[in-house]
């Protein structure tokens, strides 16, 4: 059987409706097994087969299909004495069934033992209004391009529904009912109905789409963002600004090896094309071929000749509490070198040497002051000498290795380099183990001296740490991560935390702190035992865990608020050649550098 529609000529008199005439096929072909609609085929499927307990978003399988699938759930309610009255009538049934099967001398059936139990669950929970029944209609249409592809889409589709113990049946002769029921004109032309209640009805909702919402009507259209990558589940475009978020910063956790240094060099090439400065702390050295592709500074922390003064101040800041805050540092510094929080005693001594230090530099609260040269650490522990209180001198001996011993290195001269500009990494790769730590807190010192500066608000900035968990496991380094992921928002600066390691970011409250004031969140290839810690933690449902644990590199989670999707990064040719670590491409670009 055929339907066509075909345009009537100027002269034939009726014309048809404008906007009929622009979405409707020019073509329908009805056949036993499929339509043939346009230059395209579909078939629909129908939900014969219910599982006996659904979960959360039951119908994710299916509206998570790689493919073009239109969904429709047709809800008509109860009413109350009519549900009651159907209900009891199935109750007798099944107590008709087990009498019978008693008087017999059966043996129990199972199936109908559940089900009465069911129904009797059922029927108290309408009797006190807490449950409603509906009678329910699901419908699902398969598009393909091609006959054969239509039978491959339906099988994928029967699997997917399969996996969740939904029983779907094609609607032979009826596929023409079956297109026009999931259209979205409100009727259902098939009536295949199932009674449900009101728990199984609403774990249905929402009914979300795979990609990100598109802005409200109303709303301004987006106007920034970058390219994150596509989405595998419907082929479309992630593009998300982390700037327009409530806060810029974000989160991105996965296993070694999963891609996140990867994304995050692309992220990092596409904001500077919108003119962003960056900073990056590398502990492995992973972003020097991007910075000598931009021109940006690289500062190699534990090469000779590099230094960094952590008594530096601020230069061009007269703000008053400059040198307060300056010696606050200090103390969180000492507690790092040190691994611990010092006894109070020493605290009240390290303060004293701290305004001692400064006061014989001749800098004072005075702002004026502020351009004389800073004192050393050294200096810092040579007023520890000269303080009476025994706790000074104890304090001044457990900082020899950093003042005169093996790790003094770093410390024991005037700050070599003052770097600027679009994108400036901080190399610890020559830093012994021992130095990571505050090696990782001096440069995000410096760093936030330059996002704090009065008058640098008018350019946005990117604050990049990578293998956080340096940082992270320290307590007084995980507070100072933390402050400063509370205070970027209103300096117009967004920072980014990268970290293998689940448990040091997971396992503690300021890890947790972190996580919460970033309102954009990546989750790559996750271990599996560190998943059930980030399904808890994010909320995933259990497909968005096994996405998670079967990921492919660079393919995994955006998170933001009730916004998820599932994207897999893409970059150019060029952007892959600066981004990638595999070292046998790193090899063959060598050779390619050299010739």
């Amino acid at each position: 059987m055929k339907l066509r529609h075909r345009s009537q000529p100027a002269d034939g008199g009726c014309q048809p409706d404008g906007l009929a005439a622009a979405v409707a096929p020019a073509a329908v072909e009805v056949t036993p097994r499929f339509l043939r609609i346009g230059d395209g085929y579909a078939a629909t499927l129908v939900v014969t087969g219910y599982p006996a307990e659904v979960g959360p978003a039951w119908l994710e399988p299916l509206l998570s299909w790689p493919g073009r699938l239109d969904l429709a759930l047709h809800i008509d309610p109860l009413p109350g004495p009519v549900a009651a009255a159907r209900l009891r009538n199935q109750r007798a049934c099944f107590e008709s069934s087990r009498r019978a099967d008693a008087e017999r001398g059966k043996l129990p059936d199972p199936s109908v033992e559940a089900a009465a139990d069911d129904a009797a669950d059922l029927a108290q929970r309408l009797a006190r209004g807490a449950a409603k029944l509906f009678r329910v209609g699901l419908y699902l249409t398969v598009h393909a391009r091609t006959e054969d592809e239509l039978r491959e889409a339906c099988a994928q589709v029967k699997a997917a529904a399969a996996s969740t113990l939904i029983e779907v049946q094609p609607a032979t002769w009826r596929h023409l009912a079956g297109w026009t029921t999931t259209l979205p004109l409100a009727t259902d032309s098939l009536q295949m109905r199932r009674t449900m209640d009101t728990a199984a009805l609403a774990a249905a909702f929402p009914l979300a789409s795979a990609d990100l919402p598109a802005p409200l009507p109303g709303d301004p259209p987006a106007d920034g963002g970058v390219l994150y990558g596509v989405n595998p589940d419907s082929s479309g475009i992630v593009w998300w600004d982390r700037w327009a978020q409530e806060n810029h910063n974000s989160v991105v956790l996965a296993r070694s090896g999963a891609g996140k240094s990867y994304f995050v060099k692309l992220e990092i090439l596409r904001n500077l094309y919108q003119q962003v400065q960056v900073a990056v702390i590398d502990p492995e050295d992973e972003y020097l071929r991007l910075a000598d592709a931009v021109s940006g500074a690289v500062v190699r922390l534990g090469v000779a000749g590099v230094k960094v003064n952590p008594l530096d101040l601020p230069g061009g800041d007269s703000r008053p509490d400059v040198l307060t805050r300056r010696g606050l540092f200090l103390h969180t510094l000492i507690t790092v070198l040190l691994g611990q929080q010092p006894p109070p005693a020493e605290r009240a001594a390290l303060d004293r040497a701290i305004l001692a230090v400064y006061r014989a530099a001749g800098i004072t609260p005075d702002p004026a002051t502020h351009h004389r040269p800073a004192p050393l650490l050294r200096d810092l522990a040579d007023c520890l000498h000269a303080d009476t209180d025994p706790a000074a001198s104890q304090l001044a001996a457990r900082l020899t290795p950093w003042v005169e011993g093996s790790f003094s290195h770093l410390f024991d001269g005037p700050t070599t380099t003052r770097p600027d500009g679009h994108l400036v990494v901080w190399s610890l790769r020559h830093l012994p183990d021992e130095l990571r730590t505050v090696s990782t807190l001096l440069a995000l010192d410096a760093i936030w001296r330059q996002v704090d500066a009065p008058g640098a608000l008018a350019a946005r900035r990117l604050v990049v740490v990578d293998e956080a968990w340096l940082l992270l496991r320290d307590g007084e380094g995980a507070r100072f991560l933390f402050r400063m992921s509370k205070a970027a928002r209103k300096r117009h600066a967004g920072l980014t935390v990268i970290t293998q390691d689940v448990a040091d970011l997971l396992g503690t409250d300021l890890g947790q702190a972190v996580v919460a004031n970033a309102a954009t969140q990546i989750l790559l290839k996750q271990a599996p035992q560190a998943i059930d810690a980030i399904g808890e933690a994010f909320g995933l449902t259990a497909g968005e865990r096994r996405l998670l644990l079967a990921a492919r590199v660079g393919t995994g989670l955006l998170i933001s608020g009730t916004n998820r999707t599932s994207f897999e990064a893409i970059a150019s040719q060029a952007e892959h050649q600066l981004c990638t670590t595999r070292p046998s491409e790193l090899a063959d670009l060598d050779e390619g550098d050299d010739l």
